[in-house]
């Protein structure tokens, strides 16, 4: 354990240059008190670590003391350090593990890539947890994955609106993927067939102690490449023609919910184009033009005119009925 701090200390020291020992006490989680004994034992192993006093001292090593890492390129490093899928690997519960490894890595650099290293933590950062991230954890994963690690059959209770009574099944589970901060686990089925599971949506899993061989031909990217194309080739598409304000369909050029397929100005209405706009169903794009109100009009088809509309009169009719102060 001793070992481990102290190749900690000396690597911290090759990547931050001069730390205090309250900085270092602070990143090991112990005492200062043993960070001092800690620094004696390096200097009595013949590494050159020193104390500079005053208001900016601290500890540092002499100069030129360190192992560089050959042939790692600046673009190289910077790609590195972009990936820190900190979100990611704690729930994998590897974020020390990662922390670790990048330091490891900072302290071997050259100089000149220690400072291109710093010149870019500064300037970037990559989240990839998203805004919104509630309700996608699952309780589950630490199962799951140990699942996939060990090979191990899983017995999960997983609802399906294609498979409403339905929720127990058994899968082999083959690979995990998470998107944004959505995990998922790719699995063959007992009948042969593949399917992924959204793991947040797992109600309960236990692991079987059956073990199963994994298809030597699965590949878990090119199956998720696969399978992200046949979600889209099969989504549901409707299309609508609308007369729209300039400043809604600028809103609806950077919606999810709606793809401009066509557009072209009103004659008699500046500001106004008629568009050629996807929805996903009948139903949702009545209730997206709704939050419009007058600044989106639906010209056909006549059955979403007939649904915006009703909806509309039911708007009224509640207010209408609704006491107020």
């Amino acid at each position: 354990m001793r070992g481990d701090r102290l190749l900690s200390i000396l690597l911290c020291l090759q990547s931050h240059r001069k730390m205090t020992t309250s900085e270092l006490a602070a990143r090991l989680e112990v005492s200062e008190r043993t960070i001092h004994r800690d620094m004696e034992a390096l200097s009595t192993a013949g590494i050159p670590v020193y104390a500079e006093r005053g208001s900016s001292g601290g500890w540092t090593l002499m100069d030129g003391y360190r192992t560089n890492l050959t042939g790692l390129h600046t673009d190289e490093m910077m790609s590195l350090l972009l990936a820190h899928p900190s979100q990611t690997l704690s729930e994998l519960g590897l974020h020390k593990e990662y922390d670790s490894a990048l330091l490891k890595l900072l302290a071997s650099l050259p100089q000149t890539l220690q400072d291109d290293a710093e010149f870019v933590r500064e300037r970037i950062h990559v989240d990839g947890a998203g805004w919104n991230t509630g309700g996608n954890s699952s309780a589950w994963l630490p199962l799951v994955q140990e699942a996939v690690w060990e090979a191990k059959q899983l017995m999960i209770h997983y609802p399906s609106s294609s498979q409403p009574d339905v929720t127990e099944r058994t899968i082999e589970p083959l690979g995990l993927v998470v998107k944004g901060n959505a995990w998922y686990v790719a699995a063959r089925t007992l009948e042969g067939t593949y399917r992924t599971y959204r793991i947040s949506r797992i109600e309960h899993a236990s692991k079987s102690e059956q073990s199963f061989d994994r298809p030597a031909d699965f590949n878990l990217a090119a199956y998720w490449d696969a399978s992200v194309q046949n979600f889209k080739t099969n989504l549901p598409r409707y299309e609508a023609t609308i007369q729209v304000h300039s400043a809604v369909l600028t809103r609806i050029e950077y919606a999810r919910f709606a793809t401009i397929l066509h557009k072209e100005p009103v004659n008699d209405k500046p500001q106004w184009s008629t568009a050629r706009i996807q929805f996903d169903t009948l139903e949702s794009a009545a209730s997206y033009l709704l939050g419009y109100g007058p600044d989106a009009v639906v010209i056909a088809p006549q059955e979403l005119r007939d649904l915006v509309l009703r909806q509309a009169e039911a708007i009224v009719k509640a207010y209408q009925e609704t006491p107020h102060e």
